[in-house]
């Protein structure tokens, strides 16, 4: 087991359920009636498919959005990364390496450069948004070793 975030209106759901059904043998949220051990896959798939069509609109429904419960992992790994979270504590709540991690989200990673160079900047003691700044990311051209 190990802490991840959570929001409060999930953590709330979860104390409820915890609250009238406890855990199965070996410490699981959710276990199947018959089978205490744990939830079996078509059990999981059958309930997934009924909440994406009861909360889904007829076309988000139709679409691979949110296809799968583990499509939820890569979205809270995807958006912990793009909300600026160091990948080392990402690794830790995802229960991957960094080496995983960021071969699977790299992408997520990208295109973040400008954002970057202003956390420089400010580290700097420069202000990021003085576009007049000799150093600023936009003040001037690049230079290469040809010019």
């Amino acid at each position: 087991m190990r802490p991840v975030p959570c929001p409060p209106e999930l953590t709330a759901l979860l104390h409820a359920h915890l609250d009238r059904f406890g855990t199965g043998p070996t410490g699981r949220l959710f276990v199947g009636e018959r089978n205490r051990e744990h939830l079996p896959t078509l059990t999981v798939t059958r309930v997934w498919a009924r909440a994406r069509v009861a909360v889904f609109t007829e076309g988000v429904a139709a679409s691979p959005l949110a296809q799968t419960p583990y499509d939820l992992r890569h979205a809270a790994v995807s958006t912990w990364l793009n909300a600026g979270i160091p990948p080392t504590k990402v690794a830790e709540w995802a229960g991957h390496s960094i080496e995983v991690l960021l071969k699977i989200y790299a992408k997520c990673l990208d295109g973040e450069d400008a954002k970057l160079r202003s956390q420089v900047q400010s580290a700097l003691g420069r202000d990021p948004t003085d576009k007049n700044d000799p150093q600023h990311p936009q003040g001037r051209q690049k230079i290469t070793g040809s010019e």
